[in-house]
């Protein structure tokens, strides 16, 4: 049976970690680096870093903030947010993290994704998009959900992937935030679209969410931040939850 991961995603704003609705209206809600710690002993599978203004403002990631991190994790640690070049990779890498989301600078220079996979490995490279509903298709946005492209988000994804993506991380812009649940036509034609693994991110506010993203949007992972971030669930709640489905998750034994 396929075993499939929880993961904790903290956006990360100025150092301090933050969350908003619909990319707007953030707020504050601590440091990455105790709460990367909290959420791995709660039994998160992975931790994802977004540095959610570093591609808007054109400066560099926070590699400070990942070496930190990184000393004292034992599980996967992915860094996105103003990655630019197959350089940008090798730093971050070196700093400590497992793989790398890249968006922005991937939609500008496609053949960025295919430089990384030779370089350090699929395994490496997640493919990130943010996606907003049109009419019946899916539009990409950049830079941190400020920049519509003309991208159609299902294509995208299948070129991504042929580019040497290893996974799709794929954001619903117009659930993010809202817990009402995620996309799951958005979720499921990405899915059936590609040969690599999908994280559903965007919109999950209770376990029945996340169940239904991992089954009827056939999700290899989901991604959470807000309902961990105000303490409605901890992940070991969720993942005796989900097993509870019959759904198989990692280490749902977790404390």
């Amino acid at each position: 049976m396929l075993t499939r991961r929880v993961i904790a995603c903290l956006d990360v704003d100025g150092g301090r970690v933050v969350k908003g609705v619909q990319f707007q209206s953030l707020r504050d809600v601590g440091d990455p680096v105790e709460l990367a710690e909290g959420y791995e002993r709660e039994g998160a599978d992975e931790i994802v870093f977004l540095d959610i203004a570093a591609s808007a403002e054109g400066r560099e990631t926070m590699l400070d903030v990942v070496r930190r991190t990184a000393e004292r994790l034992f599980i996967p640690l992915t860094l996105g947010g103003g990655i630019r070049t197959a350089d940008d990779v090798e730093r971050a890498l070196r700093a400590g993290a497992d793989k790398v989301s890249i968006n922005s600078a991937s939609v500008a220079r496609p053949e960025l994704l295919s430089e990384c996979a030779d370089r350090f490995g699929c395994q490496c490279v997640v493919a990130s998009i943010d996606a907003k509903r049109e009419g019946n298709e899916w539009r990409v946005f950049t830079h941190g959900g400020r920049r519509r492209t003309e991208l159609e988000a299902v294509r995208w994804a299948v070129e991504c992937a042929r580019r040497g993506a290893g996974e799709i991380l794929l954001t619903s812009m117009d659930k993010d935030g809202a817990r009402t649940g995620y996309d799951l036509e958005l979720t499921a034609r990405v899915a059936q679209s590609v040969a690599i693994p999908v994280i559903a991110s965007g919109g999950a506010g209770n376990v029945e969410h996340l169940s239904q993203a991992l089954r009827e949007g056939q999700a290899d992972a989901v991604l959470l931040a807000g309902v961990l971030h105000d303490k409605q669930m901890t992940v070991s709640e969720i993942k005796s939850q989900l097993q509870s489905r019959g759904i198989s998750v990692r280490g749902s034994e977790a404390p």
